[in-house]
């Protein structure tokens, strides 16, 4: 069956199904913003003023990255191609969905294993090395930044992922605390008729017309996944 003929699922996924590859969110009790400033580290202000801080920074990060490996959760989400049609858009950095066994990804929030020009947005490379230095360069002479969004820059994507969550007859947010915007907004373009979940582990509110599964992703998602292939409403 082609893709078009097989019935679409969109995976949300936020920092909380990363967490459980071992790598530390931002804003848990033990997050990176407790130990850096967002405008230092993660705002076109903070480059400026200090992009070696900046480069260490998401080198630190990339490296823990590349030694983290795909959970459960991950594994489950690339099963459902097996059966259908299935998109992740994700507002994480890293590369686990991918390493996982997903082939659609849509990074909101840019991807951490990737490099952009300084100067021209599009202009964008795929890392061979963990670390981007001072004195690394693109193609038209700028210094190389890491390929992620930060505070205060566009979102990308969202068109296309808009219309993905406009069309899909399942929906599965996991991870998120739906707080940042303007990525959070894209559940609500979900059709009133779809399945709709959103899996956590505290007794977070749901978005209208989502039902909440609490529970770590690597538990919750895998089942949600069996019954789905076997033509059932997770329970």
């Amino acid at each position: 069956m082609s893709e078009l003929m097989k019935e679409k699922i969109v995976i949300f996924s936020g920092a909380g199904i990363s967490a459980e590859s071992g790598l530390r969110t931002f804003r848990d009790m033990n997050g990176l913003w407790n130990e850096y400033s967002v405008e230092d580290v993660a705002s076109p202000a903070g480059w400026a003023a200090n992009p070696s801080l900046v480069l260490r920074f998401y080198n630190e990060r990339r490296k823990a990255v590349l030694e983290a490996r795909p959970n459960a959760a991950h594994y489950a989400i690339a099963k459902l191609e097996e059966r259908f049609n299935v998109v992740v858009v994700t507002q994480n950095i890293d590369d686990l969905h991918e390493r996982g066994g997903s082939s659609t990804i849509i990074h909101v929030h840019g991807e951490i294993l990737k490099a952009r020009s300084s100067l021209d947005p599009a202009l964008i490379y795929p890392l061979s090395t963990p670390d981007i230095e001072l004195g690394d360069c693109c193609g038209k002479g700028s210094q190389l930044r890491p390929h992620v969004v930060w505070f205060g820059e566009q979102v990308l994507h969202m068109d296309e992922a808009e219309q993905h969550f406009a069309t899909a007859s399942k929906i599965l947010t996991v991870g998120t605390s739906l707080s940042v915007y303007p990525a959070a907004g894209l559940v609500g373009f979900a059709k009133t008729s779809a399945e709709k979940y959103l899996v956590s582990p505290d007794s977070q509110e749901p978005p209208p017309g989502y039902r909440l599964l609490q529970g770590k992703a690597t538990a919750v998602v895998p089942r949600v996944v069996t019954c789905w292939l076997e033509g059932r409403k997770p329970s």
